[in-house]
């Protein structure tokens, strides 16, 4: 349990955790430092509040228990490495904020199949960001208005389907 009372998760605080289980980021953070859960394999729930901006490198990386995770509308920036290895995620939300994604920040995550993306404006997103982890075989779900654009716009352009989001999602 994490204190209404920090402002932001420093560099490194939980890496290599294996045992740290479930995680929930309280309101009153704004930022997850470098590598601030990095190699945390156990980490099965993990809940970010819609108080987040931004998600550092190696925020996340090698959380191999990760099966989905929602990015909320609050975070700008996800950044390079932030998910990289996470090999049991299936399923990402990225909310509607996310203008930046780094490189590597989904690479190596074998398992997925959905990405919902709910941005309009396709985020700037390096070359890289999902390197290793077959999007071909993989679903992205995004706003019908920008399906277009995001069929001419790499990564993006490399799932094996692209479907606009339904009224359900």
């Amino acid at each position: 349990t994490i204190s209404s009372n920090v402002k932001s998760i420093g560099d490194g605080v939980f890496r290599g955790c294996s045992g740290l289980t479930s995680v929930t980021i309280p309101d009153s953070v704004t930022y997850i430092g470098y590598g601030a859960f990095d190699g945390c394999s156990g980490l099965v729930s993990l809940t970010i509040s819609n108080s987040v901006t931004s998600i550092g490198t190696y925020a996340f990386s090698g959380c191999a228990g990760l099966t989905s995770v929602t990015i909320p509308n609050s975070v700008m920036s996800i950044d390079p490495s932030a998910f990289r290895n996470c090999t049991g995620l299936t399923s990402v939300t990225i909310g509607n904020s996310v203008a930046s994604i780094g490189d590597y920040a989904f690479a190596y995550c074998s398992e997925l199949t959905d990405v919902y993306c709910y941005a309009e404006k396709v985020p700037s997103t390096d070359s890289k960001a999902f390197y290793g982890s077959d999007v071909e075989y993989a679903t992205l779900h995004v706003p019908a208005v920008s399906i277009e654009d995001y069929k001419s716009t790499a990564p993006w352009s490399g799932f094996g389907k692209i479907v606009p989001l339904t009224e359900e999602e």
